[in-house]
């Protein structure tokens, strides 16, 4: 099963809208420059550099950038069973599951950067990753500081993200490091996850209480507490306390995995949830995509494609990519529909010419039936010719796993 996780502000760097630029999903960047009321390409671009530096710059662009690999994702039918998204991402993770409107978003992720900003100016501190300490020792080692320096995150076993002033933070190095810490120093996150943003909050929570949430689909799970969250009157205070509060990302991926999880895909910027997530989990049981180009949703395409005869011949140039997954929408056994049954994978060997299979076209329509799980229909959300059933009749199939993949660029 499919999670879909959003990174935080801080995996922004110029340039890193440069090869969406002419993807059909770039269309999200003039909606939210209207919504934003500033040119949202332009900090996207190479030459935003400078305009970065503003936090609720970094805020949108991560933000947008995330929705439209996301929106990309979404054009091919991929579909996940949950989203996460680290501290900003919770923002993008309730707008892709439908919880909460676009532009409401926008005006949000401005003002959380911008109340940020006004409170990181009389309180300017250090962060950094503390590893080789269980949580609870890390813990001791801020209150042992004896100044201000606070958990800010639990990025993964065996690393805890220590956020304050620069003095607090030095004191709990040099207590962590009495006890066989390591030390990563990272960029000052602006004490975002920490008592240090409580004036943010107070701003941050009267627009929350405006905001109009509605039911995710898919299910969101919160930073604060790692559990499923949903009942949409709760989403408001569980915003306002994740700005001051640590995120628990590790408790988080924990709880995907253990209720089914094994492939987790970032969109956006960056790479580091993916990482974190694989070193959270068993060591081989996952599997981590990102997704930061057009290029790389194409690897990801081709990767849950994984049946060797339904590949498709390389494809170099991204806007070739045509393809659309067809996916699974309960739990259960699969059958193929009668007339779709000859392209499904079997275990004996499978004739192919090069990487393509020998399989006549077979033409989908929009609402047409491609099979069952159990007693559930499965039918196609898109139109074009089909490539191959990617599960064996009779294989039992997962919530959101691809068990078909059309081409919408090859006509029957």
């Amino acid at each position: 099963m499919l999670a879909f996780t959003l990174p935080d502000h801080g995996s922004e760097w110029p340039g890193m809208g440069d090869s969406w630029s002419e993807h059909p999903s770039w269309e999200l960047v003039d909606a939210a420059s209207e919504a934003a009321g500033r040119d949202v390409a332009a900090l996207l671009h190479a030459d935003g550099r400078v305009q970065l530096q503003a936090i609720e710059n970094a805020h949108l662009a991560t933000f947008v950038l995330s929705l439209v690999a996301l929106d990309a994702a979404e054009r091919l039918g991929l579909a996940p069973m949950a989203v996460c998204g680290y501290g900003l991402g919770e923002y993008t993770a309730l707008v892709a599951s439908g919880a909460l409107d676009f532009d409401t978003a926008v005006r949000l992720v401005l003002e959380r950067g911008r109340a940020a900003r006004i409170e990181r100016a009389s309180a300017l501190g250090a962060t950094v990753a503390i590893c080789g300490l269980a949580d609870d020792d890390v813990e001791a080692c801020c209150a042992r500081a004896e100044g201000d320096a606070y958990v800010a995150g639990y990025d993964a076993p065996g690393r805890v993200i220590v956020s304050g002033s620069p003095e607090g933070v030095a004191r709990t190095i040099e207590v962590a490091r009495s006890l066989g810490a390591t030390v990563d120093e990272l960029a000052d996150s602006g004490g975002f996850h920490t008592p240090a943003l409580a004036g943010a909050r107070d701003r941050l929570r009267k627009l929350l209480a405006e905001a109009t949430f509605r039911d995710p689909d898919p299910v969101v799970v919160a930073n604060v507490d790692a559990r499923r969250h949903a009942d949409p009157a709760e989403w408001p205070g569980l915003l306002s306390s994740q700005l001051c509060a640590p995120v628990r990302w590790r408790q988080s991926v924990e709880r995907l995995f253990a209720d089914g999880v094994r492939t987790f895909v970032e969109f956006g910027a960056g790479t580091t949830l993916g990482t974190a997530t694989r070193t959270a989990l068993p060591r081989r049981a996952v599997q981590t995509f990102s997704i930061a180009s057009p290029l790389d949703l194409e690897v990801l395409v081709d990767r849950l494609i994984a049946t060797p005869s339904m590949r498709r011949a390389e494809v170099r140039d991204h806007d070739q990519l045509a393809g659309r997954l067809v996916v699974s929408p309960a739990a259960g056994a699969f059958r193929p529909a009668a007339g779709l049954a000859h392209t499904a994978p079997s275990l004996a060997a499978v004739t192919t010419s090069g990487d393509v299979a020998t399989v006549s076209p077979t033409r989908i329509d929009v609402g047409d039936l491609v099979g069952w799980v159990g007693d559930v229909e499965v039918r196609s959300a898109f139109a074009g010719t089909l490539g191959g059933l990617l599960v064996i009749p009779g294989e039992r199939v997962m919530p959101s796993q691809p068990v078909a993949w059309l081409d919408a660029g090859v006509d029957a």
